[in-house]
Formats: structure tokens, sequence, C-alpha cells
């Protein structure tokens, strides 16, 4: 079996070649310390680097999550105080029907005095009914429109803008597979137009000035019924509050979560690469020194 012969540039060849590989070692884990990563471009770990763009992609996915419900709890928190403003205001006419069926215990100027009051819980149903969060109308469903409820100035007729009532309504996604209602159409909360809080309160005016009685204890009954109606909404929107925070809660969790396996994958062992720095140091160094010795022997050395 033959030997293989070694010529001293084949030795020279193979001393650079171990030097220029200590040093793209020391470079490797010198750029790590740098970045703080180690994973700086697909090749330095293509299952990582795989990894770590699916945990980027979820962690996009959380965080629109996140913002689709922060806009959703924005959307119901109005709402909701809105209603609570509705709900105190029907109270009071719901009082002031119950005030005015007492048959002889008020006058013209008294029942007069309630008539213009319940105009006044009236205008200002109609300007919570156009209640807005961001330009738009909590209360229009998916409309352009800048207003719920239109306000006749003549006669104070309130009418529900939008032409038709929408079955979806305005929703946001809020997890994968959930997307939940985030909107009150008018019709829902204050009844349909012809039958609405707001016609009651116009007939119940009516009945006070005009001191019928029978309309006026009518009155107590559909008001009662339009302020039940209100609270059974209020209700459910408390629900769909619910639910979208507890949603939210998930999607920031899921982020820390997905974030800690990020950094998992990702970043550099400060501990263990600075380790590894000083050990590639080492190595580097005896590289040079060994190719110093290696590369020392000139002609006249040969020739000796």
């Amino acid at each position: 079996m033959g030997t293989v012969r070694m010529t001293q540039g084949m030795l020279s060849n193979q001393a650079l070649t171990g030097m220029q590989t200590g040093l793209n070692r020391l470079a490797k884990v010198q750029e790590q310390l740098t970045t703080g990563r180690i994973i700086n471009r697909p090749s330095d770990d293509p299952t990582g680097a795989t990894s770590a763009m699916r945990i980027r992609g979820s962690l996009a996915d959380q965080g629109q999550y996140v913002r689709n419900a922060d806009d959703g709890l924005g959307w119901l928190n109005q709402i909701d105080s809105s209603l609570s403003s509705v709900t105190d205001q029907v109270r009071r006419a719901h009082d002031i029907a119950l005030q005015g069926a007492n048959t002889g215990s008020l006058g013209p100027a008294a029942r007069e005095a309630l008539a213009t009051e319940v105009d006044q819980i009236r205008a200002g149903l109609a300007s919570t009914a156009n209640s807005t969060y961001l330009d738009r109308p909590v209360f229009g469903g998916i409309t352009a429109g800048s207003a719920a409820y239109a306000v006749d100035p003549g006669t104070g007729a309130v009418t529900y803008l939008p032409t038709v009532v929408t079955t979806g309504g305005v929703g946001r996604i809020v997890a994968e597979g959930a997307k939940i209602r985030v909107d009150v159409e008018g019709p829902t909360a204050f009844g349909p137009d012809g039958d609405s809080v707001f016609d009651h309160l116009t007939a119940l005016a009516t009945a006070l000035r005009a001191g019928d009685t029978s309309a006026i204890i009518g009155s107590v009954s559909t008001i009662e019924a339009d302020g039940k109606r209100i609270t059974n909404v209020q209700a459910d929107v408390g629900a769909r509050t619910k639910r979208i925070e507890q949603a939210r809660t998930a999607a920031s969790d899921a982020q820390l979560g997905l974030t800690s396996s990020l950094s998992e994958v990702e970043n550099t062992d400060i501990v263990r690469a600075t380790v590894d720095l000083k050990l590639q140091e080492v190595a580097y160094q005896a590289a040079l020194g060994a190719t110093s010795r290696v590369m020392q022997p000139s002609l006249m050395d040969f020739l000796r």
C-alpha cells in the first residue's frame, strides 16, 4: 500500500484552510453576539428559520385579534354607555306617564309642563340614538351615513335612516373562527318606525296635552315595554363585551407564549456564546501559531 507524498505546498494550503475555517467560526459567534440572534439568515439554521417564520405569522394573527378586540370593545362600551343613558330617560318618561294618569290631580298647565318634559326626553333620546364611535353611528348598522336617525325639525318625529335592517351588522374577528357583532341597529333597541319609543313618547305628550287619561294609561304599558326591550339589549351587549374581553385576554396570553417561543428559537444564549467566542479565539490563535511555524521554512532552510 503506497503512501501519499506531502509537499510543503500541500501543508501550507491545509494550514491556511484550517485557519480560514477557524476564522469563519469566530466571525459567526461574533455576529451572534452582535445581533443577539443565532439565526441571521435562513442558511444559518433552515429548520429554525422555518419555525421562526411560522411563529411570526402566528404572532401577527394574535396581534390583529388584539387590535380587533380593542376596536370591538370601543363600539360596545359606547353602546353600553348610550343605553344606560336611554334607560334613565325612559324610566323618567314612565314616571311622567304614571303621574299624568292620576285623573283630577293635574291641571292643564301641569300637564303641559309634563308634555314639554316628554318632548325634551324624546329629543334627548334621538341625540343619544345618533351616538358614534370613530365617526360611525353605533346604532346605524352597516351604513355609510354619519347618523342613524333623522329628526323632523317641525314635528320632532324621529325616523331610522338606513332603509334595510341587516342581519350580520358590524363584526370583528377576535379569534380563529370567532366573529362577534359589535353594533346594535336602532330598531332592535328603540323599536321599528311607527312603533318605536320615539313614537310612544310623542303619543304620551299628545295625550298629556289633550288630557286623554285612557291614552296616558296606555302609554304607561308601552313605555314600560320599551324600557324592558332596551334593558334586554343592554344585557346582550354586556354578554358580547364579556366574550370579547375573554378573547382579547386569550390573544394577549398567546402573544406572550409565542414571543417566548420565538426567543428560544432565534435569540442568542449570551453566556454560551461568550464561552464559545473565547474557545474560538483560543483555537484561532493556536491555528495562527501553528501556521506561522509551517510557513516559516524558507529555501535556505531546505538547502542547509
